[in-house]
């Protein structure tokens, strides 16, 4: 059993804080959904599970399996066993899915090799195969970027997967395709999930086993399935009003995209 802990998570970006002390457990096979607002720090949160850089920890702790993943680049969060699905995924241009994913594993799964496991979870979220040799999420909508994520993460197999917004850009049949990939992955080999999103339909294949309202930088809830519910009906007024006034929203504008078109195209 593999066990992902955040304790007293802190963080700031640009000299502000947008984390204010997030406490979270996932093990093996468990998803667990994070929903709040808009600027309420979900991303944030994602991003510097992953290490990305210009954001700063200021104080706790992120442990997987007892590795301390804030005192290791990405790379190596990513050899032990932490996965991120982008809200937006990167382009890469002249670099394809197949290189990718053969610089980073090698398949032997009862002889399976990459080309054909590839195939077939293409074919599993209904990604088609022709995509796999294009550059990597270049020229392709937002729901075969999602597609592509969920691909990798099935050849990847790591231990925890962050999956920020997943279900944005999906279809109706695309999103069932997706959630119901990773779901299935919970119970393959025992994937931990933490899935950020706005809405309870992905849900609906991707069974969440506890929900947490988010806002303002930390956990204000967490709860069963029904929370998720709850928040569909009421939205998230209920949860805010309980907290000072002076406490502003957190703002993902503040925050500096290291990919991003300098020229905005």
């Amino acid at each position: 059993m593999s066990e992902l802990i955040i304790r007293d998570l802190t963080a700031s970006v640009a000299g502000k804080q947008i984390l204010n002390g997030v406490n979270l457990t996932v093990r093996s096979g468990e998803v667990h959904a994070i929903m709040g607002p808009n600027g309420s720090g979900k991303s944030t949160l994602s991003n510097v599970l992953m290490g990305r850089p210009g954001y700063e920890v200021t104080g706790g702790t992120i442990t997987l399996d007892g590795v301390d993943l804030i005192a290791i680049p990405t790379h190596e969060r990513a050899a032990a066993g932490l996965f991120l699905g982008m809200q937006y995924p990167t382009e890469v241009p002249g670099v394809s899915l197949t290189d990718v994913l053969s610089e980073s594993i090698a398949i032997d799964r009862s002889g399976a090799d990459l080309e054909a496991t590839l195939a077939a979870e293409a074919e599993r979220v209904g990604l088609a195969t022709a995509l796999l040799d294009r550059p990597l999420n270049v020229d392709l909508s937002g729901g075969e970027k999602k597609r592509n994520e969920t691909v990798q993460l099935a050849l990847l197999r790591p231990k925890f997967a962050v999956l920020d917004e997943i279900d944005s850009g999906l279809d109706v049949d695309a999103l069932a395709q997706v959630s119901q990939r990773v779901e299935d992955a919970t119970k393959e080999w025992g994937l931990g999930v933490i899935a950020v999103t706005h809405y309870n339909r992905l849900l609906e294949k991707l069974h969440a086993d506890v929900v947490h309202i988010f806002a303002r930088g930390q956990i204000l809830e967490s709860g069963g399935p029904e929370l998720a519910e709850r928040l569909e009906e009421t939205g998230y007024g209920h949860w805010l009003d309980s907290l000072p006034d002076d406490e502003p929203l957190s703002s993902p504008d503040d925050v500096i995209d290291p990919f991003a078109d300098p020229l905005g195209l």
